[in-house]
């Protein structure tokens, strides 16, 4: 199995200094990131490591419950996956993320609510991105089964 590479190049300090983190394996982009927009409501155009880890666990569940939902015997036709990842204060220092909640709304054919649902919970415990974050005190799903 492959191991993929991303690189960050940061200058200065945490709240007067900015860098850049490259998609290196990809090679698909290099994108601005800087604590002060980090912290921020308003990203003002730069990304921030929780944005980058809610892109990994929003695209690794929807990879992990279509395939938890065909070895149900379901058909999965669309899912669309979200992931918000929050940061806030650390009480012990520093910043933590304490919450990610998931939503998934997914049109699949041979699959009732209730098998809808058992199958997203699957997905998210088996997804290897779910794993790696397993130190996140909440993760949260909301799934629903639309026609």
């Amino acid at each position: 199995m492959p191991t993929r590479i991303a690189r960050t190049a940061w200058n200065g300090g945490l709240q007067d200094g900015q860098g850049q983190v490259e998609l290196t394996s990809s090679k698909v982009g290099t994108y601005d990131v800087s604590f002060p927009r980090r912290a921020a409501d308003d990203a003002g155009g730069v990304t921030s490591p929780e944005e980058l880890i809610a892109a990994a666990h929003s695209s690794c569940f929807a990879m992990q419950f279509s395939a938890v939902l065909a070895e149900a015997g379901a058909t999965p036709v669309s899912l669309e996956v979200t992931a918000e990842v929050t940061l806030a204060p650390d009480p012990a220092g520093g910043f933590q993320i304490p919450t990610i909640a998931l939503t998934v709304r997914g049109e699949v054919e041979g699959i009732d609510a209730a098998g809808f649902q058992q199958a997203a919970e699957t997905a998210k415990a088996t997804c290897p991105v779910s794993k790696a974050l397993a130190g996140v005190p909440t993760i949260t799903l909301d799934a629903a089964l639309e026609s």
